[in-house]
């Protein structure tokens, strides 16, 4: 069995190795459109890796009070003081079934202006939109039949209900 030590490194080699991965897909991602997969509320959803910045393990948050109930807090990430969204809750949607171990939070990117991360069930990896027929509005299907939602980070922010966080 690994010391605790070995896993944190394990656990740091890993996201180094994703961050490099996301970073490189970056670079790439207007002409190959490549998203992120990840699992929310048990549905299989994508996110485009422009509008992320970072995935990190779940954090310990401290509950706001007199706020909605998709609003689980304040995390400090890397330092910064992060408001953390379960988007699953926020879409009135059932939590999934994920282990702690394997929720992760993906925090937005800078450029939208709006400190946030969404906790996510699972993390799935990246998936490239070409190889995927669309199938309605932000809907695709890929090539075993799996249905997935793309979610826009940048139109979620512009929606009043998801930056009213506050009890009405």
């Amino acid at each position: 069995m690994a010391t605790v030590p070995e896993r944190r490194s394990r656990l740091r080699q890993y996201q180094v190795q994703l961050l490099e991965r996301m970073q490189a897909a970056k670079t790439g991602a207007a002409e190959g459109g490549r998203e992120l997969g990840v699992m929310i509320g048990g549905r299989l959803c994508l996110l485009d890796l422009t509008q992320i910045s970072e995935i990190v393990p779940l954090q310990a948050t401290t509950p706001v009070p007199l706020t909605q109930d998709w609003y689980l807090g304040l995390a400090n990430i890397r330092g910064h003081l992060t408001g953390v969204i379960d988007l699953a809750r926020y879409q009135q949607r059932s939590a999934g079934d994920a282990a702690p171990a394997e929720r992760r939070l993906i925090t937005f990117a800078p450029g939208l202006g709006f400190n946030c991360a969404l906790l996510v069930e699972r993390v799935l990896g990246l998936r490239k939109l070409a190889e995927m027929e669309a199938v309605a509005d932000d809907e695709f299907r890929d090539s075993e039949g799996q249905q997935w939602l793309r979610i826009d980070l940048a139109q979620l922010v512009q929606e009043p209900r998801f930056v009213q966080v506050g009890l009405v």
